[in-house]
């Protein structure tokens, strides 16, 4: 029944020198992927069996990049939200920014090295190094460009990227997930978006914004500056801040080899949510991949009108549940509604990791195929 839900998505889918400073700072924190001084995240433990790559071709469900991202006193959540969303066929990869304190990360590592089956599969990562990162600005981009580059870099063989926030939940599970994207093109770009931000009546995408977080270690408030024009270069296009991108696209946008990437990484620099309209712009501006979008990011999502952060409870699980989407957000840790998704949809048992196909390999010969269909 939620396999059928998800083939509904698809009905119908045929001032100068400080932006100049600003814009020097993203790209060197985004340089660091490809740096000798930039670490590789380390495996969670050492003692972890080399990485089997899952059958890839005709017929064969695709490969998931999870990138799992938190802060200060989210590392329970993550680890719940990675059992919930795991899947021997999928790379992981979790980081905790620089509210996070240094025994945070090192506590999320263990609890990710105390994990048998992690262990057993090996394709979960812990980034080790953290920085600042504030929502509402460039760094927030960075960091999503720099996870994105990571994941490329340990494994280039998937087929999505889903970034998601320690406060997101699934609800489907991720065979009924990997079955249906398997028939869909590897190219299709999930991103909620329309044209003219407007959307938000924000006044932020004509302003010019500074984002300290680039520059300092802790997690900093943003600058605006001077009012600017709006460009008549390009189209800006926004959308939700949650997505599902290709790796083709995702690698447009990180080798750059069109010059749309470039010039719009060095644009959002210095707007406001660049998160909720560099992706979409870059998108709806490519000739490559402008035919390769679903305007749905599969996410219910409460969007504010007040900055004050809207939380999901049990009084919106009939609806959640009711919709198309994969992935609810934001819940509290520990709130009954995961209980009730854990309970209802994913038939997951306290602490433990949503039952699967996978779930026979436990104890059994790793190498069989069955483990990473």
């Amino acid at each position: 029944m939620r396999i059928s839900k998800v083939y509904s998505w698809f009905y119908g889918y045929y001032p100068w020198m400080v932006v100049f400073a600003t814009t020097l700072v993203l790209f060197g924190s985004l340089s660091k992927s490809n740096s000798n001084q930039d670490e590789v995240p380390l495996k969670a433990s050492k003692f972890q069996k080399p990485l089997r790559l899952p059958n890839k071709g005709y017929g064969y469900p695709p490969v998931l990049a999870y990138w799992i991202s938190g802060s200060k006193g989210d590392s329970n959540k993550m680890v719940r939200l990675l059992k919930a969303i795991y899947h021997p066929r999928n790379q992981y990869l979790l980081q905790l920014d620089s509210g996070s304190s240094d025994y945070e990360r090192e506590n999320l590592g263990f609890l990710i090295e105390s994990e048998t089956v992690l262990q057993t599969f090996g394709n979960v990562n812990v980034e080790g190094k953290s920085y600042a990162v504030n929502k509402m600005g460039s760094s927030a981009l960075a960091a999503t460009l720099h996870a994105a580059a990571l994941l490329l870099k340990i494994n280039s063989d998937w087929d999505w990227f889903i970034p998601l926030s320690a406060s997101s939940y699934p609800l489907m599970n991720q065979d009924d997930l990997l079955h249906a994207f398997t028939f869909l093109p590897r190219e299709l770009n999930f991103i909620d978006y329309i044209s003219n931000p407007g959307w938000k009546q924000r006044g932020e995408i004509n302003r010019i914004v500074v984002d300290p977080n680039l520059y300092y270690k802790s997690n900093t408030p943003i600058n605006y500056d001077v009012e600017t024009r709006k460009p008549d270069a390009f189209e800006i296009f926004g959308g939700s801040p949650w997505v599902i991108l290709s790796r083709s696209f995702m690698e447009f946008c990180i080798y750059g080899w069109d010059n749309i990437p470039r010039k719009l990484l060095m644009y959002f620099t210095n707007v406001a949510y660049p998160l909720e309209t560099y992706f979409h712009t870059v998108i709806c501006n490519s000739f490559e991949f402008q035919n390769t979008t679903l305007s749905n990011d599969l996410r219910y999502d409460i969007i504010p009108k007040s900055p004050k952060p809207k939380i999901l409870n049990t009084s919106k699980y009939g609806e959640i549940v009711a919709g198309e989407s994969v992935f609810a957000q934001p819940i509290q840790e520990d709130d009954p509604l995961l209980n009730m998704i854990d309970e209802d949809v994913l038939h997951r048992m306290p602490d433990n990791f949503v039952p699967g196909s996978w779930s026979s390999c436990q104890g059994i010969n790793q190498g069989e195929d069955l483990c990473y269909r």
